[in-house]
């Protein structure tokens, strides 16, 4: 979470507890075809955390890196579970009824291009930082004798998850295109037959 968000879930943990921040990244979930959420409430200020190793590799944008640092020890993620009732199940029948043609019109490769533009260039930049930190780092272990990190802990191996991710992204926005172009090109197809067919018929009759 930003210094932002950070600052105003403790303003309402002090407040009006019970209280969590949910957030939801829309661009994200769009891009992936699955809802990305999390939750999330801030330590007592002045607590520190203990130092843990994360259970799972977050991506975080190379621009917000250093805002994410300085309140990383600040909040804890909480685990949820996401379920539907009944009434879930209506509602969300009732809103593909209406915006069906929307979703099935619509693309995820054209709407987040923007979005997947910054990404690319995201992992660019981290690739370039590592290109130019590599050297002098392998110079200092050199003199220095210092261990090497464990592979999963090397910035190469974060910024090839980061661009694996988007690669999946992509691949599903572009299966899902195929899809949607096969079975229209069929629907299409199937009606000019039909067409046709009644064509023929109706001369036939004459």
């Amino acid at each position: 979470m930003s210094g932002i968000d950070v600052q105003t879930q403790m303003t309402y943990q002090a407040h009006q507890e019970p209280f969590l921040s949910v957030v939801i990244d829309p661009i994200r979930t769009c891009a992936a075809g699955k809802v990305e959420i999390g939750a999330f409430r801030t330590y007592p200020e002045g607590y520190t955390p203990p130092d843990e190793s994360p259970s799972e590799y977050q991506s975080i944008p190379l621009d917000k890196i250093e805002d994410f640092g300085v309140h990383a020890k600040q909040y804890y993620q909480v685990p949820i579970e996401i379920f539907k009732n009944s009434m879930d199940n209506a509602i969300l029948e009732l809103l593909w009824n209406k915006y069906w043609v929307d979703t099935i019109s619509s693309s995820p490769l054209l709407h987040n291009r923007s979005f997947t533009n910054k990404m690319v260039q995201d992992c660019v930049q981290k690739l370039e930082q590592i290109d130019t930190a590599s050297v002098s780092q392998s110079r200092f272990r050199m003199v220095m004798h210092e261990p090497k990190k464990r592979k999963e802990d090397h910035p190469l191996s974060k910024v090839s998850i980061d661009a694996t991710k988007l690669a999946s992204e992509q691949a599903q926005g572009l299966t899902n295109q195929v899809v949607k172009f096969a079975l229209f090109k069929a629907c299409q197809c199937k009606a000019q037959a039909n067409s046709s067919a009644a064509a023929a018929s109706t001369a036939m009759e004459r």
